[in-house]
């Protein structure tokens, strides 16, 4: 499983020209499912990018959790974090976890979110979405279930 994390002022996703989920300041999560990831494995990912400090203090270090400052949460499925470039020019994606796992699993992902966060915006899974933010940093970090 991955997950992009972008610390963000503020981010939006569109379908057809209309907004499905925004957050103000918070983090715009984008999140890649493969055919080995779990529940299990999910768990573990959403423990740590809640407990990320990542977010400046009084003294500005980083120092503070999203729960620290009251953000919110904007997640988006994006199955191309599977992409694999190795060969050629053209991205395979045979890693990137079946549409009907990863749906049930980012619904996982989205409703363990919610027990602990007030503010959880999503995208919609499968759809074409146009997505904006405001990087605040920027600072963007890279979580692989395979490297935690």
């Amino acid at each position: 499983m991955r997950f992009v994390i972008q610390r963000v002022k503020k981010a939006e996703v569109r379908v057809d020209e209309k907004c499905v989920g925004k957050t103000g300041k918070g983090f715009l999560v984008l999140i890649g499912i493969s055919d080995s990831d779990t529940e299990a494995t999910a768990d573990k990912m959403i423990r740590k990018m809640l407990g990320l400090r990542i977010f400046e203090d009084e003294n500005q270090k980083t120092n503070l959790s999203l729960a620290d400052v009251g953000g919110g949460l904007l997640l988006v499925s994006q199955f191309t974090l599977y992409a694999n470039c190795r060969k050629g020019n053209r991205p395979s994606f045979i890693e990137a976890g079946s549409p009907q796992m990863a749906e049930k699993l980012c619904e996982y992902i989205i409703s363990e979110c919610k027990k602990s966060v007030p503010e959880v915006q999503t995208g919609i899974f499968g759809a074409e979405m146009e997505v904006s933010l405001i990087n605040d940093g920027p600072f963007t970090i890279l979580l692989d279930s395979e490297k935690l």
